[in-house]
């Protein structure tokens, strides 16, 4: 296998301006808040032009992105990676979003931000690279429902995508209420998803109590 070429002084001056811009652009949005933040704040942080800085971002929101969308990218690839045949739903499903959830957890400042843009982010590179970040979630989630049918561990009834898209979502709320606590801890976050699974495991078909009362005239 050849060796790789050693990275040209163009090159490595290109990725030392992307490392201060990510750093600058982390340090200002917690500290001033996202719309407290300016991009020219975060150029004379990171020590380069405005219009140098419009090189690596589109705005400020796709700015936000660009400097959690390397570690998300990363943690998603991770969560794929955890996922076992022999282990049971919900085992794949908290193994997996546990790493999501000690992402969100180490900044929750910064998360707080980025899960508050996100709701409003379709346009600019790092969009489509978040977007595809989130896509690859729901895969996985889809890849686990699937496991799980083929196991007979859960029912077949409904389709394997959608019963996916309904989980992802479930983590979305979740892990939006757990970052609203002043005191974000991963294990009380998790345990809390976990209760949400196992809702949407079980199904809520009524028992005798229920049937019961429904029965009953109004």
């Amino acid at each position: 296998m050849r060796a790789k070429a050693p990275k040209g002084r163009r090159e490595l001056n290109k990725e030392d301006k992307l490392r201060r811009i990510k750093q600058a652009a982390r340090k200002l949005f917690v500290a001033n808040g996202f719309d407290d933040a300016s991009t020219r704040q975060i150029a004379t942080r990171a020590g380069v032009a405005l219009g140098t800085l419009f090189l690596y971002a589109a705005n400020k929101r796709d700015l936000l992105f660009l400097a959690v969308n390397d570690e998300l990218e990363d943690v998603a690839l991770r969560a794929t990676a955890v996922v076992r045949r022999e282990a049971t739903f919900l085992e794949n499903l908290l193994t997996a979003f546990r790493l999501l959830y000690e992402f969100f957890g180490h900044e929750p400042s910064l998360s707080r931000l980025t899960l508050r843009e996100m709701m409003f982010y379709d346009a600019g590179h790092q969009a489509r690279r978040f977007m595809e970040t989130r896509d690859r979630m729901i895969s996985l989630c889809i890849d686990i429902v699937r496991i799980a049918q083929e196991k007979g561990e859960i029912g077949t009834a409904h389709d394997a995508r959608k019963v996916g898209a309904v989980i992802f979502a479930i983590f979305q709320i979740e892990i939006r209420r757990w970052l609203t606590l002043r005191r974000v801890v991963v294990k009380e976050g998790i345990a809390r998803l976990r209760q949400s699974f196992e809702i949407v495991a079980t199904g809520l078909a009524p028992g005798p109590s229920a049937l019961r009362l429904r029965d009953q005239p109004p």
